[in-house]
């Protein structure tokens, strides 16, 4: 099996990083994954993951995992 991820998954991948950098042209953004995920087309759990990844992948975006409280609240700023 292949290491290198599915062209579905990249541009899943893509879709998400791009509605980030929209979402924080103007400063940082706090959000869950289940209100956001309607506007991105993916399930909060594909979110949560792509999240994780993006973390540690995107050089653009400071990525960080804010609280739980009944879900994950994300803190997203330029960087």
């Amino acid at each position: 099996m292949s290491t290198t991820a599915s062209p579905s998954t990249e541009s899943k991948e893509r879709r998400l990083k791009r509605y980030l950098r929209e979402r924080v042209e103007d400063g940082e953004l706090y959000f869950k994954g289940k209100f956001i995920a309607d506007d991105v087309g993916l399930s909060p759990k594909e979110i949560g993951a792509l999240m994780v990844k993006l973390s540690d992948s995107a050089t653009d975006l400071e990525i960080e995992k804010w609280s739980y409280t009944s879900a994950t609240t994300w803190r997203v700023e330029p960087a």
